[in-house]
């Protein structure tokens, strides 16, 4: 029996296990996925845990995706560059290796369709999900992110890792409050919580009137999946515009992770349905 699980604190909302036992089901593995809410405090008597109870790995969510890097022996490109682990393989010697699989899921929740070559972008937070986001808008070779944040003296440190790490993308950070026209960006990207369920479900971070002065060719995602349809989402639909929600996303981290575990490619359409028979 492989054993698996999610740590992170709180969870109560999260989905993760209905969708790796699908996934799971879809590989025929016999494996148990585990919901382990951990505070930062106890994060050192659960890693102990998982050495002494025999997992083959997990994955990790707020508020521990920095502080299990130190508990990790290697970590992959991503995670390295995301500064950010959501993802652990155990080795059969018990150490660990780190990987970020939130870039993969976002670059994947694309359609293809959708051509980013030398665009621009409007990208709104400075957390683990907005690194992630940046690391998959590199790599489908965008060249302007305008970075939106409410505090940016503090997002001076997270600007200049960004240029460092992505020269070929041109940064520049703008005062959230303050934005008034998005006229020039061919996708909107939602990083923030504001508007996930049980924090502000009921708040956009941006407004209507500004919203409408995105081209009408532009796309809008927002990496929450929970509600699938955010504020943010339903305006921009109205508008006529297209969307991408965080469900397809996070199934494909999801599918990643499988794929790290085992080595195979877990069924994405199985995972979908049962997280949305689940939302």
């Amino acid at each position: 029996m492989n054993k698996f699980g999610l740590i992170g604190y709180p969870l109560g909302h999260s989905l993760s296990a209905v969708i790796h036992k699908a996934g799971f089901k879809s590989l025929g593995v016999d494996a148990t996925y585990d919901i382990l809410e951990t505070d930062p405090e106890d994060l050192v008597e659960r890693v102990k845990f998982f050495k002494r109870e025999n997992f083959g790995g997990f994955n990790v969510t707020i508020p521990l995706k920095l502080p299990i890097s130190l508990f990790v022996q290697e970590v992959d490109k991503y995670a390295d560059i995301a500064g950010a682990v959501n993802t652990v393989k155990i080795n059969p010697d018990k150490t660990f290796k780190g990987y970020n699989t939130d870039a993969m899921g976002f670059k994947k929740a694309i359609p293809s369709s959708i051509d980013l070559k030398g665009k621009n972008i409007a990208l709104l937070g400075t957390g683990g999900a907005s690194r992630a986001a940046v690391l998959a808008l590199s790599e489908l070779g965008v060249k302007y992110i305008g970075v939106y944040t409410r505090n940016i003296p503090n997002a001076m440190d997270y600007m200049a890792y960004m240029r460092r790490k992505f020269p070929n993308i041109e940064f520049e950070s703008h005062q959230i409050d303050s934005v008034r026209d998005l006229s020039k960006y061919d996708m909107l990207v939602n990083t923030t919580p504001i508007g996930m369920l049980g924090r502000s479900a009921d708040m956009t971070p941006i407004e209507e009137n500004v919203l409408k002065t995105l081209p009408e060719s532009a796309v809008v995602y927002d990496v929450i999946y929970n509600p699938k349809k955010t504020i943010l989402l339903k305006l921009a639909e109205n508008l006529g515009l297209e969307t991408i929600n965080g469900l397809d996303m996070l199934i494909y981290q999801a599918v990643s992770a499988q794929e790290i575990w085992f080595g195979r490619t877990p069924d994405f359409n199985t995972m979908k349905i049962a997280a949305l028979e689940n939302l």
